[in-house]
């Protein structure tokens, strides 16, 4: 089964779920619609899945998917560590999508993304931008927090394959929102996207493609936070302004200006 299929799948099987618990008015679907997914074979190739996703409203597709992913255990060392998954947050019809590594400690025990320190600073260049959390969309590669040896500290990057097990449902959460633009916050958001090894000082700044659409990597907030300079922080923004000009947003002469230092 294909990943596409396998997303599928876990789709098909939750909104099961919700109609059985809920009843069709609360699915947010057609009870048409429904019937039709009852039928659905996914073995098929040419299984009409994703006509039938295409006419639920965007959140009732999110909730779904967010009910196939809490229950995930492709990786049962990740899955026994866990709090909790961290699926995503944010505006299902947002025009801009970021896109981190992984869940942190903290991430795990709120359930949110990005709501540390780095969250923190991402949340000042999303303001800055003349946005709020409630405009974009925030997920990561990885919906699991890695594991941790017992009494360690800190936060380790997700491997390779953690992040390709997981990666078909940031792909279902990206065909579900259809964002104009994504921005990738570091060299390990990047790499679990495209498979990428280059060096993050070489990626920043240029435009990708992921699922044809526009992608761009930046650094990721908690870079910032160890190297903190203005030079750093201006590239960040530069990268920011790359993307406000992508969708068309106006960018104020005082925008232009922030941290333009020699330090």
């Amino acid at each position: 089964m294909s990943s596409l299929q396998e997303t599928a799948a876990l789709l098909a099987h939750s909104l099961r779920t919700r109609r059985d618990l809920l009843g069709p008015r609360r699915t947010g679907v057609s009870r048409e619609s429904l019937e039709r997914l009852g039928k659905t074979d996914l073995r098929s190739k040419n299984s009409p899945i994703s006509n039938v996703k295409s006419e639920m409203p965007r959140e009732a597709r999110l909730a779904a998917l967010r009910e196939a992913v809490s229950t995930c255990r492709k990786c049962e060392h990740l899955a026994a560590f866990r709090t909790q998954t961290v699926f995503g947050a944010g505006n299902p019809h947002a025009e801009l999508m970021f896109v981190g590594e992984a869940p942190g400690a903290d991430e795990d025990k709120q359930g949110e993304p990005f709501v540390g320190r780095a969250g923190e600073l991402l949340t000042k260049i999303i303001n800055a931008m003349g946005l709020s959390r409630d405009d974009i969309y925030i997920a990561n590669v990885l919906k699991c927090r890695p594991d941790m040896p017992p009494n360690a500290s800190g936060n380790r990057p997700p491997t390779a394959e953690e992040m390709q097990r997981c990666l078909p449902y940031l792909r279902e959460q990206i065909a579900i929102i259809q964002p104009r633009i994504l921005v990738a916050l570091g060299k390990t958001a990047m790499t679990g996207l495209t498979g990428t090894d280059e060096p993050m000082g070489a990626m920043r700044g240029r435009w990708f493609t992921f699922e044809n659409i526009p992608l761009l990597a930046t650094y990721h907030p908690s870079y910032l936070l160890r190297n903190g300079s203005n030079t750093e922080k201006r590239k960040v923004w530069e990268d920011m302004m790359l993307v406000m000009g992508k969708l068309g947003m106006p960018v104020s002469e005082k925008q232009r200006g922030f941290f333009l230092t020699s330090k």
